[in-house]
């Protein structure tokens, strides 16, 4: 089946879902929507050409490959097995792409349970930003069976610039866990040792100035910091409650292959309290403010000690 005879759906319109689904339209793809409430996201999408359809089952009745993009499992599972749910509208040879960042285990009982139906599941969650979602330039790790991998592959480039097919259903889930871990953990990092150094009297512009440029530099480091260096909430859009759920995720994972994960354990504790201190809606980049207010450390952007 050739990209062009692929009609398309979307669930989950975001921060993240949004863009991708303006890339799918903008590209030349028939795209059915679903939402549980009307948003500035589906208004534009509709002005794109995307058609809002009343459920997720009619969403996959007009579709040969739907896409998710929401918070996580329990989600993915409610759209796929709840009430008017996908189940009750995909048809035999769709595909269901899942881009959340999800639980691999339950990642695979739903593998099992569509296979059943004769539909395929992909896992192909996402790294970068909401800013690289509506540019069309994000990255995507992919564990889909090969011939169902070549058959969404131009789908993914709509969006996607950098696309990793790691290897079966569920891999993609896997390696996005072990990801997040590892910037995450560069995330706590960064908090305690910001107030560490505001604490002995380096500034986070202090700070900065031997970090930036040098070898510990990184894309993460750079918009995590827009934050703590001028205020900016909008450079590194990803919340401390999501953070958690995937670090949750992330000791689940490990738990069930046996593997003792001390520093992930840490890593999950620290964006525990993060949460805690800062709410539900609070941006990753705010943690080093977060940590800091817990020893009673102020940083101070502008240089000033």
């Amino acid at each position: 089946m050739t990209a062009n005879k692929e009609t398309v759906g979307f669930i989950g319109l975001g921060l993240m879902g949004h863009g991708m689904a303006k890339n799918l339209v903008d590209k030349g793809y028939a795209l059915s929507i679903y939402a549980r409430k009307t948003s500035e996201a589906t208004a534009d999408l509709q002005q794109r050409g995307a058609t809002l359809r009343a459920s997720a089952a009619e969403v996959a009745q007009h579709a040969s490959v739907v896409f998710l993009c929401v918070t996580g499992s329990k989600d993915v599972e409610a759209i796929v097995r709840g009430p008017q749910g996908l189940k009750a509208g995909l048809q035999a040879g769709s595909v269901v792409v899942d881009c959340s960042t999800s639980d691999p285990v339950s990642t695979q009982a739903l593998e099992a349970e569509l296979k059943a139906m004769g539909v395929h599941l992909v896992d192909a969650p996402l790294s970068r930003t909401p800013k690289e979602a509506w540019a069309g330039t994000l990255d995507t790790m992919v564990g889909a069976e090969p011939e169902i991998f070549q058959r969404i592959e131009p789908l993914l480039h709509t969006f996607a610039g950098r696309i990793v097919h790691l290897g079966a259903p569920g891999t993609g889930h896997r390696m996005k866990l072990i990801n997040n871990f590892v910037s995450l953990g560069y995330a706590a990092l960064y908090a305690e040792a910001l107030t560490l150094s505001q604490a002995v009297g380096i500034t986070p512009a202090m700070f900065d100035s031997v970090i930036r440029g040098g070898r510990m530099d990184n894309l993460f480091y750079q918009t995590f910091m827009e934050y703590t260096l001028r205020g900016n909430k909008e450079a590194h859009k990803f919340t401390l409650t999501n953070a958690f759920k995937d670090l949750r995720y992330l000791e689940s994972m490990a738990d069930d292959a046996g593997v003792s994960n001390p520093l992930g354990n840490a890593v999950k504790n620290s964006f525990g309290l993060g949460v805690q201190q800062g709410g539900p809606d609070t941006m990753v980049p705010m943690l080093p403010e977060l940590v800091a207010g817990l020893s009673g450390v102020v940083l101070k952007a502008d240089g000033a000690l």
